[in-house]
């Protein structure tokens, strides 16, 4: 009687932890079909320029979702701050500039690799150009490159890109680096530096551009002159996301290049007046610090290549005038540094572009 028993009570203890597994067992299916919709995490650094846009796109517009990925856009103040949680594994990705702090980072064994373009200068897309005042053209005092000897120009700062851009315009006119006087102030404090005299010309950005230009004060001159195609901003991934998530990375890209694909189709001769202008421009003003929608169809984009590669000659030539300037005490092996596997592979997941 006594096994008996002991067989009924434990019988009666197995049914009722099955019935406990039973009614759980759907709440762990539950939690585990979430976790999945919801996606790796992916930590994303950006200063939120117009550049970043097409990260933010690819957000808007579901790409990121559809690789599985959880994107979290988190923001900086500069450029040159992502590079240390990059380096460390914080963030897995940044959106940043082909600075001479870049290669300095490299050579001081932070690990991290070019993966695609973020902001270039392809024919009618100079979105950082030399302006130079206009009353320095209308007096003749400035007919060509070779007249700025001797004149205050600025760049958003020491071992910028904006060094080389200028660099390409002296040798134009024969002229070297410090044939000039240089001054350093960021892009958003140009205009008030054109307005109050300061400067007489600068390496500058938009919106700022658009803002000297219509208040009459400066006028572009010509980049196809003297240093067409460069490469100006790049999307990074650290080494350890590529080590340990190689297919989040490639997810990753694959949403990047088909929201950079989106991007192109808003651009038409040099402006924001393609198909997908009006959706691409609710989405950079929700999102970057250019809050004025009124100012988009008056600006010049920057070229953000459909396929997401970089130029390499670029990057080479801009390294060689940092490395000139004294500016990377250490040699960097650019080959080693970009790595172009993510946008193959992406070109090859999606096919070739074809704008609508």
């Amino acid at each position: 009687m006594y096994g008996f028993a002991g067989f009924r009570v434990n019988w009666r203890r197995g049914a009722l932890r099955a019935a406990i597994w039973a009614a759980l067992l759907p709440c762990a299916a539950m939690t585990a079909t979430a976790a999945a919709e919801q996606g790796q995490k992916v930590k994303v650094g950006t200063s939120s320029v117009l550049t970043d846009g097409v990260l933010y796109i690819a957000r808007q517009k579901g790409f990121f979702s559809e690789q599985h990925l959880d994107v979290e856009i988190i923001a900086f103040n500069s450029s040159p701050m992502l590079i240390p949680p990059l380096g460390i594994g914080q963030i897995d990705v940044a959106a940043g500039a082909a600075t001479a702090s870049l290669y300095n980072a490299v050579a001081r064994g932070i690990n991290l690799r070019i993966v695609a373009d973020k902001g270039s200068t392809p024919p009618h897309y100079d979105y950082v150009p030399l302006v130079v005042r206009k009353s320095l053209l209308d007096s003749g005092r400035v007919k060509g490159y070779g007249d700025l000897a001797g004149l205050m120009v600025a760049e958003a700062g020491a071992g910028s890109s904006s060094g080389s851009t200028l660099n390409e315009a002296l040798k134009k006119g024969g002229l070297a680096y410090n044939d000039v006087r240089h001054t350093y102030i960021p892009y958003t404090s140009q205009f008030a530096a054109f307005t109050n005299g300061a400067i007489d010309a600068a390496i500058s950005s938009e919106p700022t551009v658009t803002q000297i230009i219509e208040s009459g004060m400066g006028v572009r001159m010509p980049r196809e002159e003297f240093y067409p195609d460069q490469q100006i901003a790049v999307l990074l991934y650290s080494e350890a996301f590529v080590a340990k998530r190689l297919d989040a990375a490639r997810g990753f890209m694959v949403a990047y290049v088909k929201a950079a694909r989106v991007y192109n189709d808003a651009l038409k001769d040099g402006r924001f007046a393609g198909p997908a202008a009006d959706e691409v421009i609710d989405i950079l003003a929700a999102n970057t610090v250019v809050r004025d929608r009124s100012l988009y169809p008056k600006m010049v984009p920057a070229g953000i290549d459909p396929d997401g590669r970089v130029n390499q000659a670029s990057l080479r030539k801009d390294y060689d005038f940092f490395k000139s300037q004294r500016l990377i005490p250490q040699d960097v092996d650019l080959r080693q540094m970009v790595d172009n596997q993510f946008v193959d592979f992406a070109v090859k997941t999606l096919g070739p572009y074809r704008r609508n």
